[in-house]
């Protein structure tokens, strides 16, 4: 079995928990067409303020119901945008008035959501943009926000210095580290140096004395790889796309999360189509624990503080699911090297209880030829209601198959089980 490059921050239950909720919440979610849209739409501060900031009323805001859905999916932590690249602070920070007390929201919105969530037994983890398109002293570059191509960018920034945000940038993590009790994960967002020097990295966001920071006040924290550091961070953070392997770095292999959305934003977006499947979601996440890493499932709340019909709609599909087959997702890790799962499937392994998990994502006609188990398996069952699966094949059926000696057939109902993917949990001798 695998085993990761150890880490700064305690990893041992992250690794152990596989799944959690990402949650992308803004001003960006009155204008409901992806969070990134002062960007796209190169809005300037002052009309996006003028749109949303005045107008922001999470009137329906109910954390509970959030941490209700994503412990009935069967996540176990959280990561909320404390503040996106939009520069908006949702919760009562004392560095920015730009924050959530001045909506019309008139209160903080992180303490309640922390809250909630630990009442239900979910690990917090805050996402902080270290971007600002809003912050007076952050230095406009030609890449992204706003006024990446003005005319007069470069008059724009007479009188802003990166190292003045900087200081903010630090003074909020502060805030962040101080005023929210235990947080279990800090989720930096992101850097990029260029080789002109026009982006922004380490030297931009002074990551050495913000990593420092972070260590000495929360020195179990689950950090990220974006601060363009080499080395400190905990996690590396794949995002809107599936491994094909375990990921390595320098040649050993690390602790992983794939994080991704339901359709393509990860904000709010009322009229995305693209939305995902429970079944697909669910094997997404069969797959990242079958090559040793976790998946980060995100959610943007509506602009009155409520997860849409669709969000819901999945997380319970993927709670169904859960319910029964947790078994083969918490506490599993890649199968050992030599177990090569078959064609449409995936293997999941839990090195505590020596079980192995057999995922089957196309329900195959009677048999499934395990190879190099052979002898291995002392009994084998179905996980969504524990019936037993037959071990080896009839003399019949096996003189019409050609396979090696160390390959087990396991015996499979005709008619798939009624759930999304069905599991053989095998106990290995």
């Amino acid at each position: 079995m695998l085993q990761t490059v150890k880490t700064p921050g305690d990893t041992k239950w992250f690794v152990h928990d596989r799944f959690g909720m990402f949650i992308h919440w803004g001003l960006y979610a009155l204008g409901a067409r992806h969070e990134w849209l002062m960007h796209a739409e190169r809005i300037p501060v002052e009309e996006y303020e003028r749109r949303y900031f005045k107008h922001f009323d999470p009137d329906l805001y109910d954390p509970g119901q959030w941490a209700d859905a994503a412990a009935g999916a069967g996540m176990k932590y959280f990561v909320i945008t404390t503040k996106h690249h939009e520069g908006f602070c949702l919760w009562d920070t004392k560095l920015t008035d730009y924050k959530a007390p001045n909506t019309p929201a008139r209160r903080d919105l992180l303490q309640p959501m922390v809250e909630a969530f630990r009442q239900r037994d979910l690990r917090v983890g805050f996402y902080h943009s270290l971007l600002d398109w809003h912050h007076p002293q952050y230095v406009l570059d030609k890449h992204f926000g706003p006024y990446r191509d003005h005319p007069d960018r470069e008059k724009m920034n007479a009188g802003r210095k990166q190292a003045n945000y900087a200081k903010y940038l630090y003074g909020q993590t502060q805030e962040l580290l101080t005023k929210f009790g235990k947080i279990d994960i800090m989720w930096y967002d992101f850097s990029f140096p260029k080789p002109d020097g026009s982006g922004k990295g380490k030297a931009d966001w002074d990551s050495e004395k913000l990593y420092k920071l972070v260590r000495k006040l929360q020195p179990k924290v689950v950090l990220d790889d974006r601060l363009d550091l080499p080395a400190g961070w905990d996690v590396k953070t794949p995002e809107q796309i599936q491994p094909r392997q375990w990921p390595c770095v320098d040649g050993k292999p690390v602790v992983w999360e794939a994080c991704q959305t339901f359709s393509g934003s990860w904000g709010y977006h009322r009229d995305e189509q693209s939305w995902r499947s429970s079944n697909e979601l669910i094997r997404t996440l069969i797959d990242c624990v079958s090559k040793g890493g976790n998946f980060l499932l995100n959610v943007g709340p509506t602009g009155r503080g409520e997860l849409d019909e669709r969000a819901l709609d999945r997380l319970r599909g993927i709670g169904q699911w859960m319910r029964l087959h947790s078994r083969s997702i918490y506490g599993c890790t890649q199968a050992p090297e030599e177990v090569k799962a078959p064609t449409d499937t995936r293997y999941t392994y839990n090195p505590v209880t020596n079980r192995l998990y057999l995922h089957i994502f196309a329900w195959p006609y009677k048999h499934i030829h395990l190879d190099g188990l052979a002898g291995k398996v002392e009994y084998a069952q179905l996980l969504n209601d524990a019936s037993e699966v037959g071990l080896g094949m009839d003399e019949w059926h096996g003189k019409q198959v050609a396979h090696g000696e160390k390959t087990l057939t396991i015996v499979l109902p005709q008619v798939k089980p009624n759930v999304e993917v069905p599991v053989v949990e095998l106990f290995l001798k």
